[in-house]
C-alpha cells in the first residue's frame, strides 16, 4: 500500500527553518485579491508596508516551501500520485498576535492521524511554528488521497457539523481573477494542478483550479475586514473544510453569522448556483 499508516505515524517530526520579509506578506497579500481599490485605507493595511498588518492566513505560506498538502507527500510511510491528492480541509491557531512582518522561525512538521475512509485516505499534518521569542502558530492540514483507503484501517472523527442557521449577519461576494492562482502560486505553492491544463484534467477538472488555501485567505481577509473591524490581532483560530473547488474568473458569495466569539461562514460559487466551496468554516475571535 502506498500509504504506510504505522511508519507514518511513528516517523519523528520534520525540521525546518524558515523566513520571510514584508515582501512576502505583501505578495501573499496580493495572492488573496487584496489592493481592490488600490488606495483605499482598509486595503493598504495589507499592501503598503509602512502600515503593513498580517492577515493570519500568512502563516499558511510563510518560509516560501511546499504547503502543509504537498510537504506530507513526501514524510516517511506516504507514496502517493499527486494527481490523486486534494486538500480537505485546514485549521489554525494563532499563538501570538500580530504574526511578525519579517522573522525567522522553526517549523515542525508531523504526520497526527491517518484514516481510511474506504475509498480514500486521509492524512492529518500538523505544523507547529516558533521563534526565539516562543510559539507563533500550529496549523493543520487535512489531506485526501482518492483512491488509497480500504485497508481497515481507523475511520476518524466526522468533521461535518450542522450548517448555520437564519439569515446570514453579512453576505459579500468576492470576484475571483483569471490570473489569481499564477499569482498566489508565487508564494509558494507550485502543484501543478492550479496553472497545468493537462495536469488538471488529469486529476478530473475541466480547467486549473484555484488553490484551497487562496480561498481560505480571501475569506478571513472578507471576516475581518467586514465584521472584526479591520482588526487582524481579533483572530485567535480559523479552521474550515474545503467542499468544493473554485475556478479562476468565478465569483465567490460569502455569507456570515455572528456568534459569541465566533463568525460561521458559508462560501458558494455563484455562477454554479452556490456550489459548496467553503463548509464548517469558523472563525474565532476576540
Amino acid at each position: 500500500m502506498p500509504i504506510d499508516a504505522a511508519k507514518a505515524l511513528a516517523a519523528p517530526p520534520r525540521t525546518t527553518h524558515i523566513s520571510w520579509t514584508p515582501k512576502d506578506v505583501l505578495l501573499y497579500h496580493l495572492g488573496i485579491g487584496a489592493g481592490h481599490p488600490t488606495t483605499a485605507p482598509h486595503e493598504l493595511r495589507y499592501t503598503l508596508e509602512s502600515r503593513l498588518h498580517v492577515l493570519p492566513s500568512f502563516a499558511t505560506v510563510a518560509g516560501g516551501g511546499p504547503p502543509g498538502v504537498t510537504g506530507a507527500l513526501s514524510l516517511p510511510g506516504i507514496d502517493v500520485d499527486l494527481a490523486h491528492v486534494l486538500h480537505g480541509g485546514q485549521s489554525l491557531t494563532v499563538h501570538r498576535r500580530p504574526l511578525p512582518a519579517e522573522g525567522t522561525a522553526t517549523t515542525t512538521a508531523r504526520i497526527t492521524a491517518v484514516h481510511d475512509k474506504n475509498t480514500a485516505a486521509v492524512l492529518v499534518m500538523r505544523t507547529e511554528a516558533a521563534d526565539a521569542d516562543g510559539p507563533l502558530w500550529t496549523d493543520d492540514a487535512r489531506i485526501h488521497v482518492r483512491g488509497e483507503g480500504g485497508w481497515g484501517g481507523d475511520r476518524g472523527p466526522s468533521v461535518r457539523h450542522e450548517p448555520p442557521t437564519g439569515r446570514p449577519d453579512r453576505t459579500l461576494e468576492r470576484t475571483v481573477r483569471e490570473d489569481q492562482a499564477l499569482l498566489y502560486r508565487l508564494s509558494g505553492d507550485w502543484n501543478p494542478l492550479h496553472a497545468d491544463p493537462e495536469f488538471a484534467a488529469r486529476a478530473g477538472f475541466e480547467r486549473p483550479v484555484l488553490h484551497g488555501l487562496c480561498t481560505y485567505g480571501m475569506t478571513l481577509k472578507t471576516v475581518v475586514d467586514t465584521l472584526l473591524d479591520g482588526d487582524v490581532t481579533r483572530v485567535r483560530s480559523y479552521a474550515t473544510r474545503f467542499a468544493g473547488v473554485v475556478y479562476p474568473g468565478e465569483t465567490l458569495r460569502i455569507r456570515m453569522w455572528r456568534g459569541d466569539g465566533a463568525v460561521r461562514v458559508v462560501v458558494g460559487a455563484i455562477e454554479r448556483g452556490d456550489a459548496p466551496v467553503l463548509a464548517d468554516t469558523t472563525v474565532e475571535h476576540d
